[in-house]
């Protein structure tokens, strides 16, 4: 498989409501709720580092890395590609 392996990075309610409008235009909506896509992470020490790969304004690319303490991170998930995550479910 050819898939880059990302990571979808979930915060606690309360550290959403602590980082407000600053961490907002990172969370993306999702079926497990709102998280972060990483293309990296690192979680050696008291901060929970986060790579975010993006595009700037003349498609280059940009490098963001994003340094939480660990006790706002709830749940870590590495998944294949961007797409969504969850379950689909059948009726």
């Amino acid at each position: 498989m050819t898939d880059s392996i990302n990571y979808a990075v979930f915060l606690f309610p309360q550290a959403m409501e602590a980082l407000g409008d600053a961490i907002k235009p990172y969370l993306r909506d999702g079926a497990g709720g709102a998280h972060i896509v990483c293309s990296e992470v690192d979680a050696s020490g008291p901060l929970f580092g986060m790579t975010l790969v993006g595009a700037g304004p003349n498609k280059e690319r940009l490098e963001l890395e994003i340094m939480l303490p660990v006790s706002m991170i709830k749940l870590v998930m590495s998944m294949h590609g961007e797409h969504d995550i969850g379950f689909l479910a059948k009726s």
